[in-house]
């Protein structure tokens, strides 16, 4: 009952628990992610482990792509 409604949470915070303390701390402080010094800050740790080991260029790289949604 209570403990099912809680199992999601676990799972992400067992998965990866850094980024889901992050945004635990981000929403407890009310921090705005598209303000400064915060973007600026996701900004940089995107583009340090944005990168491709294989050499190749990521899929977004050839602009917009379209989805469908049923």
């Amino acid at each position: 009952m209570f403990l099912d409604e809680l199992t999601p949470f676990v799972q992400e915070l067992i998965r990866q628990p850094v980024a889901f303390l992050g945004g635990v701390a981000s929403g407890v402080l009310r921090l705005n992610l598209s303000e400064d010094p915060v973007k600026t800050w996701l900004d940089k740790q995107a583009s340090t482990t944005g990168g491709n080991s294989n050499g190749s260029t990521p899929p977004s790289a050839n602009g917009p792509q379209k989805i469908s949604i049923d």
